[in-house]
């Protein structure tokens, strides 16, 4: 773990160094860390193992070479999550940095050090400010369950599938028993199958693989139930205000509350978590010409839980109702009255920061929680 550089340039520019600012590139076995001063110029780079002697010689080779401002993580949500951690809990600001673009790689090339050296001059020139999720509170624990809750429903879809294709092709007299099945009592009837263990023709291989695959689906049917009950348990705890509203169920919430993050200090207001969403308009006005266009970046998942949360309450609720109705008498169309209702309110954007403010882990201490100004309209 040696550091990669020169060494003596290090050594003679840390007295003047009145301020250091970290980049790193992250990876699965080894973290590589560029330092610059306060004025831009490199002064070293170091590369460490992903364990916890590693991130603590990172934090040791780093303040060695002057005060550390900041460091600049990429993938703060996945290679980067151990370091951020670390660096946090050391009292280090951490600020998540985006992956280069294309048409700078094109232009820069692309290499460790390079990738290391941008993050720490994103951060520097104030175009990377992003504070990460710090992962340590419920919303976590509702990823790590919903993750795998998202991998057993695939699962068991491909089970079912599966189940299908083999009745398609069994041989008449069980394809004739089983066609007409639904898939979930062609689950139950291929459960309780008993080919036996000498598999001695088609049709014993057969029922022996439906039963296979059948009692896989059953178990991951199981699996799915006691992962939505830890689940709906969670996002109770967290987020109950929201899971009260009209159209927002367990799932739809979870969505929200994981583009939120644990530490909700780190949006600035309502209108930087419906940005977030991609639920904000973007001003798209030329000459004479004033207009907003829709915005297509943002969190998709968390657009696409607020677009059926408004589908939903054009129909049930009330309140969205007249609003859709007031905006398509002014001349919208239904799809642009949608985009209205999600953008203003109606689609609970204004409600996801609440639940989890009220009712997630307490704050450290030293940590003011903004008071972000809710409006249900």
């Amino acid at each position: 773990m040696a550091m990669i550089g020169n060494e003596k340039y290090c050594k003679e520019s840390s007295a003047t160094v009145a301020e250091v600012v970290l980049g790193v590139d992250t990876h699965l076995d080894v973290h590589l860390a560029v330092a610059l001063d306060h004025l831009g110029r490199r002064l070293s780079m170091f590369s460490v193992p992903t364990t916890k002697k590693g991130y603590e010689s990172l934090l040791a080779w780093a303040e060695g070479l002057g005060p550390l401002r900041c460091a600049g993580v990429e993938g703060t949500s996945s290679y980067g999550a151990g370091l951020a951690r670390h660096l946090r809990a050391m009292g280090i600001a951490v600020v998540e940095v985006e992956r280069p673009k294309r048409r700078h790689l094109r232009r820069k090339g692309k290499s460790d050090p390079i990738d290391a050296e941008a993050a720490a001059r994103a951060v520097l020139s104030g175009e990377a400010a992003g504070v990460p999720k710090s992962a340590d509170g419920r919303v976590e624990m509702i990823r790590t369950l919903r993750s795998a809750r998202h991998s057993a429903v695939k699962a068991r879809s491909q089970a079912a599938n599966q189940l299908q294709s083999f009745v398609v092709t069994a041989p008449e007299e069980l394809r004739d028993r089983l066609r007409e099945l639904t898939t979930k009592k062609l689950v139950s009837v291929a459960a309780r199958m008993r080919p036996g263990q000498d598999l001695d023709d088609v049709e014993a291989a057969t029922k022996f693989a439906l039963r296979s695959v059948a009692r896989r689906y059953q178990a991951l049917s199981k699996e799915i139930s006691e992962l939505d009950a830890q689940l709906d348990r969670l996002v109770a705890e967290a987020a109950p205000e929201l899971i009260s509203l009209p159209a927002i169920g367990t799932h739809h919430a979870a969505t929200l509350l994981l583009t939120v993050g644990d530490n909700l200090e780190r949006l600035g207001s309502e209108a930087s978590f419906a940005s977030l969403c991609g639920v904000s308009p973007v001003e798209a006005s030329s000459g004479k010409v004033v207009r907003h266009r829709l915005n297509r970046g943002g969190n998709r998942d968390a657009n696409r839980a607020l677009h059926l949360i408004c589908v939903v309450r054009m129909r049930i609720d009330e309140r969205t109702r007249c609003y859709v109705a007031r905006r398509t008498a002014e001349g919208k169309s239904r799809r642009e009255s949608s985009v209205a209702a999600r953008r203003t309110g109606h689609g609970s954007h204004r409600t996801a920061p609440r639940g989890l403010l009220r009712h997630s882990h307490p704050v450290r201490s030293g940590t003011p929680r903004p008071m972000i100004g809710i409006r249900d309209s």
